[in-house]
């Protein structure tokens, strides 16, 4: 670390890294969700899904985040308990047009809760509920109650709707996790 690197962090202006998983179902547009809040002259034209996981970074105001956008195919959800003890939150995004696997993302979503590497911490988990603007897309509130949402007692959690390839409401999810993870840090 460089002289400068340790003044800024002295002077509080260096932004503190935060490790963040990002998860949900394939196709529900984790990548392109995470692709959005990157500068847009570091955005992907071409997204494809994401085999195994990729690593991508973005700043905000005070965080600079590493993501660890995993892929949501059924053979590797099985990779994404190795992540769990370096996460220090969740993205965890639905596909609110696809009512058909909404059973499977609350089974994923229970899993993961209740590994041991999670059950016990406080995480703030962001939920994005995709896609909004497909017509045939469920609201918020109804993805909320498919999920039961309202059982998570001991994490901080909260819900946007999304349409990523908008970046309509990503913006709004973010500034939440961020006031989240700097509280906990307090």
């Amino acid at each position: 670390m460089g002289l400068f690197d340790k003044l800024a962090g002295w002077l509080g202006l260096k932004k503190k890294e935060v490790h963040v998983l990002c998860l949900g179902l394939d196709n529900s547009g984790k990548t392109t969700i995470i692709n959005k809040l990157k500068p847009s002259n570091a955005q992907t034209q071409d997204i494809v899904p994401t085999i195994g996981f990729s690593i991508e970074k973005f700043k905000t105001s005070s965080l600079s985040f590493t993501v660890f956008d995993m892929s949501g195919q059924g053979r590797y959800r099985n990779l994404w308990e190795h992540y769990y003890k370096e996460g220090q939150a969740i993205i965890f995004v639905i596909d609110s047009s696809d009512k058909l696997r909404m059973v499977v993302a609350k089974e994923e979503l229970d899993t993961l809760l209740n590994h041991p590497d999670i059950k016990h911490r406080r995480l703030p988990i962001l939920f994005f509920a995709n896609k909004m603007d497909l017509r045939d897309a469920i609201s918020s509130v109804k993805v909320c109650q498919l999920l039961s949402l309202e059982n998570i007692k001991d994490k901080p959690w909260h819900i946007c709707a999304s349409d990523a390839l908008k970046g309509e409401g990503l913006q709004d999810g973010v500034d939440w996790l961020q006031d989240q993870i700097q509280a906990m840090k307090t």
